[in-house]
């Protein structure tokens, strides 16, 4: 609660059907996690999952990701503990997905990527652009390095400036 995250989840059981959507245009995305598997999932773009999948997160701190709200960003980790299970994800815009091989490695604005395997191993990179004299500005990618799959998303919401 105290990270802006949802406090409660609504869950469903039964016979029939059941629609969710999200308040954006976008790509909704099934991910089938084997028993076992683990995937990171980019904070607030969690829309469902059954219920062998259980949910932790991480906080990503740092002084390069001080623009994610001012401390920071989230990680969301989901596991399917029990069984296979199927995990549904919200990306604005278009959904890709890139397979990196081992040490492959791509730069991603802070906004575009949706999820990514364990093995994908994330830096925040700044460089300084400069342009004259006194003239400059920081440039922020995070760049992922394979082994293993990222998703993309060619849409950007900010929550903050959406509420």
């Amino acid at each position: 609660m105290m990270a802006g995250m949802q406090v409660f989840v609504t869950e469903a059981s039964g016979n029939g059907m059941i629609a969710f959507s999200r308040d954006g245009a976008g790509h909704i995305v099934p991910i089938h996690l084997a028993q076992g598997k683990e995937l990171h999932v980019r904070e607030h773009q969690f829309l469902a999952a059954t219920d062998s999948i259980d949910y932790t997160f991480e906080r990503i701190r740092g002084v390069s990701n001080m623009m994610f709200g001012g401390t920071g960003f989230f990680i969301d980790k989901f596991h399917s503990h029990k069984g296979d299970g199927i995990l549904w994800l919200h990306g604005y815009g278009n959904v890709f997905e890139k397979l990196l091989a081992v040490g492959e490695s791509i730069d991603i604005e802070p906004g575009g990527w949706l999820y990514k395997d364990p093995s994908v191993k994330m830096d925040t990179v700044v460089d300084r652009l400069t342009s004259g004299l006194f003239g400059g500005m920081n440039f922020i990618v995070n760049r992922f390095t394979g082994p293993g799959r990222i998703g993309l998303q060619s849409m950007y919401l900010h929550f903050a400036s959406a509420e």
